[in-house]
């Protein structure tokens, strides 16, 4: 896949970037690997004004980025702005806190003084996505940083601007020159950055093929690895759930960038007395988004990122029809320019069809029925994915069935699943391992080094 900016709106082509050579890369290497003895060593206050520095710089440039955001891969003009409002929070999150979370620990052992210590382990390559082609970068750059690591990134092919504006970002703030680095290159390339021995670790926002391939690679060179792959997020709606707004949050849940979202809602399991009303009020719902140019303020659906996505939705789709589940609207590519696709709802979805069983990137919802609270959980647990779960219920008891029963990384009740600074971010089973944000995010790439003072 060629490195090029192609709008998804119009195809239009954009921009096309040569890939970076062996000498290029090799240069960003030697830079990173020196850099990092420099900046390991920065006080946490110094590291922390820079961090806050990047923040106010995003503020500042957040309608050029988030205009570069929507020109690449196709969000909505107003979710770009707000995913640049977002990683302005996530830097200051981590330059507030990250002293804190990285504190050494006492331990009461029979030594004079015991205790554990946390050490950034160097050059960390991310390998990321071009769905948050902004937020996914800075959830990783901003605790590594602050903890004192230095960042390689090797971003998706499709948002090479929004890689260099990063990089440009970090350089502007003030931190050293090397610190943060993107290269552009192709993904036969990335292989040989991740087992070159001045790379220490790998973290991987993307598919499950994706995830096993850069997993084994780094496990082949005994290489830590951070991976948060794909979701096929369960939404159950109970009896006591605020009616009205379930459906709107169900909408908005599958929806959210277009449906490309590892933690959107795609599979809706709807309580027996509540699903007939349910299903045709968030059909009706679903059919009356407005679909269009992502710059227009009106418009509630833009376009998928790319025709190949595009493509691969529609397949799944048809699958899933031919297999025999009913589409009670939508379906279809949307004919003209640009890479459209209807918001689709299926129903009677077959236990094995692939919007069931796949995760499906756009706006695809299937709905089942189910009898209670412990078919709804067996069915959402019937998943090889376990990123993300929401429930909807009033219910108590409910709620922590809910809570501890589904098989997930993260259980919201009442709301729909979203990533917080405050909070870890990640999944089980093939939605990957390792956890980004929160206090445990910062620590995945630090040395919990023991201390023992006889």
């Amino acid at each position: 896949m060629a490195i090029a900016s192609i709008n998804p709106a119009t195809g239009e082509k954009l921009k096309e970037f040569k890939a970076h050579d062996d000498a290029q890369i090799e240069k960003t290497l030697r830079k990173a690997a020196v850099v990092f003895d420099k900046h390991r060593r920065e006080p946490f206050p110094r590291r922390a004004d820079l961090m806050m520095t990047v923040a106010t710089l995003l503020q500042q440039a957040k309608q050029q980025l988030a205009r570069t955001i929507t020109l690449e891969m196709g969000k909505l003009f107003r979710d770009s702005v707000a995913e640049i409002e977002k990683c302005a929070v996530g830097c200051r999150f981590y330059g507030e806190n990250a002293e804190r979370f990285l504190e050494d620990e006492p331990a009461q052992t029979n030594a004079r003084r015991s205790y554990l210590h946390y050490e950034p382990m160097g050059p960390v390559l991310a390998i990321m996505p071009w769905n948050f082609p902004f937020w996914q970068v800075f959830r990783f750059a901003a605790p590594a940083l602050m903890g004192g690591n230095v960042g390689i990134l090797k971003h998706a092919a499709n948002v090479p601007q929004c890689a260099l504006a990063i990089e440009q970002l970090f350089c502007r703030a003030g931190f050293d020159e090397g610190v943060f680095q993107t290269l552009l290159i192709e993904a036969e390339q990335a292989e040989k950055v991740i087992v070159d021995p001045r790379i220490k670790a790998v973290t991987l926002t993307g598919s499950e093929k994706a995830g096993s391939i850069v997993s084994s690679v780094a496990a082949r060179e005994i290489k830590k690895s951070v991976l948060e792959l794909g979701g096929s997020d369960p939404f159950i709606v109970m009896p006591s759930a605020d009616f009205g707004l379930a459906v709107s949050k169900a909408v908005k849940a599958r929806t959210i960038n277009t449906g490309q979202s590892c933690i959107a809602a795609k599979r809706f399991f709807i309580a027996d007395k509540i699903y007939d009303k349910f299903l045709d009020q968030f059909v009706e719902q679903m059919r009356s988004l407005r679909v269009g140019d992502p710059f227009d303020e009106t418009t509630e659906i833009g376009p998928l990122a790319t025709e190949h996505i595009r493509s691969g939705v529609h397949e799944q789709v048809q699958k899933s029809i031919a297999m025999g589940a009913k589409c009670l609207t939508g379906g279809n590519r949307i004919a003209g320019p640009g890479f459209f696709y209807e918001p689709t709802v299926l129903a009677d979805v077959p236990k094995d069809a692939p919007a069931l069983r796949e995760e499906v990137f756009g706006p695809v919802a299937a709905v089942i029925r189910v009898r209670n609270a412990e078919e709804a959980i067996e069915l959402a647990n019937d998943s090889t994915f376990g990123l993300g779960a929401s429930a909807w219920t009033n219910d108590q008891i409910e709620q922590e069935l809910f809570a501890s029963e589904l098989q997930s990384g993260m259980v919201f009740i009442n709301s729909m699943v979203a990533s917080d600074p405050r909070l870890p971010f990640g999944g089980i089973k093939r939605s990957g391992f390792g956890r980004e944000l929160g206090a445990a995010g910062i620590r995945e790439f630090m040395n919990a080094k023991t201390i023992w003072i006889a």
